[in-house]
């Protein structure tokens, strides 16, 4: 099974969003997980996995999810082979599980063989992984459902951790 999870961060908590999914080109998540997270970790530039993290592995364990496959938003490795990003660190805690980074942004030193395009975009994602080689992480986000540049499951996870937790 995939799991694809994004993070939206409030003033004093975190809601963190999952959806799971059996197949790279499925246009509708099997289920939706979601946690508030409290007690957030401060954001540090260069050190974001340490906020993010916590998040992740909450969502994880509060709804019982044995993975074998986890798309972040972000990088595995921030210059696609060697140095450590959010996924990189995901994967230590999670040895067994495969790790996909879906990055709109590129991080200065990535090379341009971890970009894809997808629909009519001009502007790339940077794939990076654990688990996959290039070829095959990117063919994995290529192939995901929805015409335009960032995949329909990956924008519904993205929507999902945007409604906001309202006690």
């Amino acid at each position: 099974m995939i799991l694809a999870v994004d993070v939206q961060y409030y003033e004093n908590y975190a809601v963190i969003a999952g959806i799971t999914f059996n197949n790279w080109t499925d246009k509708s998540p099997l289920k939706v997980y979601k946690s508030i997270v409290h007690n957030l970790k401060e954001y540090i530039p260069g050190e974001f996995y340490k906020r993010e993290l916590p998040c992740i592995l909450q969502l994880l364990e509060e709804h019982q999810l044995s993975i074998q496959v986890i798309v972040i938003d972000g990088y595995v490795y921030l210059d696609g082979e060697s140095k450590p990003g959010l996924g990189k660190y995901l994967n230590e805690q999670l040895p067994n599980t495969k790790i996909i980074g879906v990055a709109k942004g590129r991080f200065d030193g990535i090379s341009e063989r971890y970009a894809i395009k997808r629909g009519a975009s001009k502007k790339p994602l940077y794939i990076t992984s654990i688990g996959f080689d290039v070829l095959t992480a990117n063919f994995n986000i290529s192939s995901m459902h929805g015409e335009h540049r960032i995949p329909t499951l990956l924008k519904l996870v993205d929507q999902l951790c945007r409604e906001r937790y309202v006690k």
